[in-house]
């Protein structure tokens, strides 16, 4: 049903991906749209997104001939620690299409393609510069920055803080027909359908915060987020009644980087989970493996609870080429240290280096007994099978997938990267609670709220009690484009007028 009131504009707070992804695809769609953000500029988190974004059956998988489909992405997501299988099957489904979007539509190199934990397939795909997250949501961000200046059909509102929705009551039904902002000192309105793309909460450490709410027992860690992370979208949503989702569920991330001369800073650098896909093994205090390094995050960071710190996150040369941008970058930033070789690395970590040799040696005999017999092993494996990784495999979750081993003996000569790693807060599984067209639930009919819509971490259920790396970037392209057309098609009706809306001509000669 269209809006019964006149509208042509939609109406998104936030832009990060999740934000300029619906934001360029209302655009696509005949609609116009303002896009409201609290920051100076646009990019919120996913600008740090570090690993990449995954996609099942995509252009870039079947050139490198890397087998995968949609349905082994939706399981892989589903034992990940997905509850709702309507979503995970959205998210995994529109991926390949989606990824494909991005490479096509903004000329974006997304080639590099890695396996993360928890993953049967090689489907979190970077480009071989810079951080992807960064990549990508700048790309999204300048085309829409285009449109902006030379049409009328976008509007970027920054430094502004959307703080209520405007609401209609009609035969005893609420739906949402616009935005209050402020704006230095004053208040404006804007109507039309409104996608909330405003993030999570994981920056708030405040007493009345919804961490402080939902997980206090968390509030002494440091976090990854930007301080604009403070949940408003789920308060605005809450206050008109909408339905919330999963709150406890606060994704504690394992490699938070520690810079040694400002260990207890409370925001962290993150270090990307690919930097563990590329080969990079985790080190307690004593140089001995723990668990497996592409496990789920929740996982990893339950065993390093177990274990003793410092914790180092250490990269062969192999590894490191793979990934150099991004060790270059850290050590730059002073969260990773280059090693000429593997004892001064045992030096620094007042170990011999022997013990290095002895840890090293015996990841590598079992990546190549799983070489030789990769059903065989003593221990059960994640995600399934059986596992030769005794370190791992004593956890219940051995180490299945191996990628640029060295063996013990070349350690001593081995240059490597290493970095200080810490359990951070990184991730929101939960928010306001939406349906399959990213509309928001209300908290009494569990029906959708009409003409308000919610994509990126500030909607919950998406990935239940645990995140798989890759799929936030995901999250934020798949449900932010699907926000747009549903929001499109509640503006415009479900008619020939919204099949068939052209994309504009100034539009099209932009692109």
């Amino acid at each position: 049903m269209a809006m019964v009131f006149p509208a042509n504009q939609a109406i998104v707070v936030g832009g990060g991906l999740a934000g300029v992804s619906a934001a360029n695809t209302v655009l696509e769609c005949g609609g116009k749209v303002v896009l409201v953000d609290k920051s100076s500029f646009c990019g919120g988190n996913s600008t740090k997104a570090t690993s990449g974004i995954n996609g099942a059956e995509t252009k870039t998988q079947k050139a490198k001939g890397i087998q995968d489909s949609r349905d082994l992405f939706t399981n892989d997501t589903m034992k990940g620690g997905a509850k709702r299988p309507e979503l995970a099957k959205i998210l995994c489904w529109n991926s390949g299409a989606d990824v494909d979007w991005l490479v096509d539509k903004f000329d974006l190199d997304l080639s590099l393609v890695a396996r993360l934990g928890g993953h049967s397939a090689p489907r979190t795909h970077r480009g071989a510069e810079r951080f992807p997250g960064m990549t990508i949501t700048y790309a999204l961000i300048q085309m829409l920055e285009k449109v902006a200046e030379k049409t009328d059909r976008a509007r970027i509102i920054t430094k502004a803080c959307a703080n209520k929705l405007l609401t209609n009551t009609s035969g005893g039904k609420l739906s949402v027909v616009g935005l209050i902002y402020s704006k230095n000192g004053e208040e404006f309105k804007e109507f039309g359908p409104v996608i909330l793309a405003s993030g999570g909460f994981g920056a708030d450490f405040t007493t009345n915060s919804l961490l402080a709410q939902y997980r206090p027992d968390l509030l002494h860690l440091p976090t990854t987020n930007g301080e604009h992370c403070t949940g408003d979208g789920i308060k605005m949503g809450e206050a008109i009644g909408a339905r919330t989702i999963d709150l406890e569920w606060v994704q504690v991330h394992p490699t938070g980087l520690v810079k040694p001369d400002d260990p207890d800073a409370k925001i962290k650098f993150l270090a990307a989970e690919a930097l563990r896909g590329v080969g990079g093994l985790v080190f307690d205090a004593n140089g001995k493996r723990f668990a497996n390094e592409l496990g789920r995050r929740d996982y990893v960071t339950g065993e390093m609870w177990k274990n003793k710190p410092p914790f180092r996150l250490c990269l062969n040369k192999a590894a490191s080429d793979e990934i150099s941008w991004h060790c270059k970058h850290y050590t730059g930033r002073g969260v990773m240290k280059f090693y000429e070789n593997g004892e001064a690395l045992a030096k620094d970590m007042g170990i011999p280096v022997s013990v290095l040799e002895e840890t090293t040696e015996l990841h590598y005999q079992a990546a190549k007994k799983t070489e030789k017999d990769p059903d065989g092993g003593s221990f059960p494996a994640y995600p399934s099978g059986k596992s030769w990784d005794e370190p791992s495999g004593k956890t219940g979750s051995g180490k299945k997938f191996y990628h640029n081993i060295i063996p013990g003996s070349a350690v001593k000569t081995q240059p490597f990267y290493v970095a200080i790693i810490t359990p951070v807060i990184h991730y929101c599984m939960g928010g306001l609670e939406v349906d399959v067209d990213s509309a928001v639930l209300d908290s009494k009919s569990g029906k959708a709220i009409p003409g308000l819509y919610a994509a990126g971490e500030v909607a919950g259920g998406i990935h239940g009690n645990n995140r798989l790396g890759g799929n936030s970037l995901l999250d934020c392209v798949v449900f932010g484009r699907v926000a747009a057309k549903a929001a499109c098609k509640y503006t415009f009706g479900a008619d020939n007028k919204y099949r068939l809306c052209p994309v504009p001509k100034e539009i099209k000669e932009l692109a």
